[in-house]
């Protein structure tokens, strides 16, 4: 687990400055403190740099960074985990591959050069962003993995291609320019991205399950992006009746893949922990782990001293029932507001919760508890329909036959089932956004609380930015970023998902619920449920497998039963969440200091970007004793995201970004 950056010039005679690349590493020196390295070829104005975290074959030298074949024929520099390596390996091997180091990464160029690009990317097993470079064919190539765990940004500037695994990476080559977009602005106010965007102008992001391609013609740069791999759901049509279905098959099924799915991710030279809140995702991958090694699982716990939003004593129970060494951490209200800028340089874009905050400090304390990998639970919602936006989408646009009396039933135990996330996760008023319904025949559930928060931005835009973007609907840019082939056909709950899938997973959980804050302390997560072979897998579970009656993720629950505690299998799914600011007067008084400091007028105007009147009625409106309590969980998060704005204008817009990035090179002592 590692960063990664590169340059790309459109003509090929322009060589690449070697400190440059240095510098591009050092800025991410916390993604790999363990060294770094950098490869230039001249005559063809490309270059690599790499900092390394290191987790499997720990020889500084020998793991080194990029890797080169046939006198630069090939180079790489590879961000992430490739599993069953051995494997592949072993395979080469037979057929006279010499490997000269025991990485998992140097494989990429092995099986590009024997299987062509196309073949070699289906042996790409876990979460990774590479870079490679081909001298014959004279390209560049970008691929990311297929659900976008790890980061990978590109831009076009100044006659160069460049590319890195943070933002940060980006703006550290002066060739780069730093200035929000207005869509990227709107976007970032309304939490929800535009898939493959970022909130700076011309910065786009690798597509989870694409190929970025760059090629060089007549001295210009031909760019294109290809997908390898989607979360294919079957058609509705294609689909058995349930009544045909064999429920122990699909329990079984998804049991064998979890399991290997899970022991593959254990693989490591260094010792390997588990991240475990209540829920049952993270018990299930420390139950797996926990019965994969003989010694007992360190286990990791987030603490808050809410009682609605802590999880402590669930995950206990769980963490003693399989003989686990626990180790809590609560949080107070005091911890969060104090570190949010930090977590918004990691982050890289604005946050509705202060969970980001939270998963910042455990990585920190995990790190100094002599840890560099965690195995999360991650992506198991996605998989197998455990969020209440799931539920909702499938019994109000799934079950056309039912009764509109017992349709309504339903919607009164969805809107109870968990109140806590109304107006986060739910949204407190049905939203029916036009290009959505159009599209799939419904506004997902998932997205209408950002759409909903969506009517505030025009109002917080400065004046300038709004009368540019008067006519624009994020709902409709949103829709456009989907693949409309992967929603036609399919069954309501396939829809619903692939939407999360490609929006709030990518968006939100894998970022700044994920890689972002634990490589921020040098840690890497590992999410087993998000192996592609499982994902293919669940893909072809029947809805009621998923959701079945008022249960969701039934055949998780049923192929872990033996597992999970009673307390446990029987749980409602519980959104693992920080207390939003209002709930807590400190909390909120810390926020209110945060604000007092970038939402001041003359911040404000500095920055450019917001209307301090716009700015001024959200308080106002929030503060109100008329407002509901639902409305106040989404101004929470419409505040957070007015102070990120200003804090990620302060960063990356108003800091020296080249020169930060050669203070640190110096500070490391990392020169060309």
């Amino acid at each position: 687990m590692c960063g990664i950056a590169g340059i790309f010039h459109a003509d090929p005679t322009r060589k690449v400055d070697p400190q440059t690349l240095v510098n591009m590493a050092a800025i991410q020196y916390h993604r790999g403190p363990d060294g770094f390295g950098y490869r230039t070829q001249d005559d063809r104005g490309v270059g690599f740099s790499h900092a390394r975290l290191s987790i499997i074959d720990l020889d500084e030298n020998r793991g080194r960074q990029p890797f080169c074949m046939d006198n630069g024929e090939i180079m790489t520099a590879v961000n992430g985990e490739l599993y069953d390596y051995k494997r592949i390996r072993t395979d080469l091997t037979s057929r006279g591959v010499k490997f000269r180091t025991k990485s998992d990464s140097e494989m990429v160029m092995h099986l590009y050069q024997r299987e062509g690009l196309e073949d070699a990317v289906k042996h790409f097993r876990g979460e990774f962003a590479i870079s490679l470079y081909d001298r014959k064919h004279d390209r560049l190539i970008l691929i990311r993995d297929r659900f976008g765990i790890k980061p990978l940004y590109f831009t076009e500037a100044n006659g160069s291609f460049v590319f890195g695994s943070e933002l940060k990476v980006l703006f550290a080559n002066p060739d780069v320019p730093r200035q929000f977009s207005d869509d990227g602005l709107y976007h970032q106010l309304m939490q929800t991205m535009v898939p493959g965007t970022t909130a700076f102008e011309d910065i786009q992001q690798v597509k989870p399950g694409h190929m970025v391609i760059v090629e060089r013609a007549h001295g210009k740069l031909k760019i294109r992006q290809e997908k390898y791999w989607d979360m294919d759901f079957p058609l509705a049509s294609e689909r058995p009746p349930e009544s045909e279905t064999d429920e122990e098959y699909w329990i079984e099924g998804v049991r064998d893949q979890l399991m290997e799915a899970v022991q593959l991710r254990l693989e490591a030279d260094v010792p390997v922990a588990c991240y475990l809140s209540g829920g049952i995702d993270s018990c299930i991958t420390l139950g797996l782990a926990s019965a994969s090694q003989q010694a007992p699982v360190k286990a990791f716990t987030i603490g808050f001293d809410n009682d609605d939003y802590d999880e402590t004593a669930i995950a206990r129970e769980m963490a003693e029932s399989v003989g686990a060494d626990q180790d809590i951490m609560t949080l107070d209200a005091n911890h969060l507001y104090d570190n949010f800028e930090e977590a918004l340089w990691h982050a890289e874009r604005t946050i509705y919760n202060t969970l980001g905050v939270a998963k910042l400090l455990m990585s920190r304390h995990v790190n100094k508890a002599g840890y560099k990998v965690v195995v999360t639970g991650e992506g198991s919602d996605e998989l197998f329909g455990g969020y209440p936006a799931f539920r909702r989408d499938m019994f109000l646009h799934g079950l056309d036959t039912l009764p509109e009396a017992d349709r309504q039933a339903w919607q009164q135990m969805l809107n109870e089932s968990n109140e806590l996330v109304s107006g986060a996760m739910l949204a407190e008023d049905e939203v029916n956004d036009p290009d959505f319904t159009q599209m799939m025949g419904f506004t997902p559930s998932c997205l209408q609380p950002w759409l909903a928060a969506a009517d505030h931005v025009p109002g917080l835009l400065h004046p300038k930015r709004r009368e540019r973007m008067q006519d624009y609907k994020p709902g409709k840019a949103i829709a456009n970023a989907l693949d409309d082939d992967m929603l036609e056909g399919r069954h309501p709950l396939d829809k619903a998902q692939y939407v999360w899938i490609k929006t709030m997973l990518e968006g939100q959980i894998l970022t700044w619920g994920g890689d972002r804050m634990d490589m921020a302390n040098s840690m890497e997560a590992r999410p087993p449920f998000l192996d592609h072979h499982l994902a293919e897998f669940a893909a072809h579970l029947p809805p009621t497998m998923r959701i079945k009656g008022k249960t969701e993720k039934y055949v998780l629950r049923e192929s872990m039963k033996g597992l999970l505690p009673k307390v446990l299998y029987e749980r409602e799914k519980f959104a693992f969440m920080a207390p939003p600011a209002h709930t807590d007067p400190v909390k909120w008084a810390a926020m209110k200091a945060l604000a007092d400091r970038y939402l001041s007028p003359e911040k404000v105007a500095e920055a450019g970007l917001l209307d301090p009147e716009g700015v001024r009625q959200v308080f106002e409106l929030h503060e109100s004793e008329d407002t509901p309590a639902a409305t106040q969980v989404q101004l929470d998060a419409v505040i957070n995201h007015m102070i990120g704005v200003q804090v990620l204008h302060d960063k990356f817009v108003a800091t020296d970004i080249p020169a930060l990035a050669r203070q640190k090179a110096e500070e490391f002592g990392w020169h060309a």
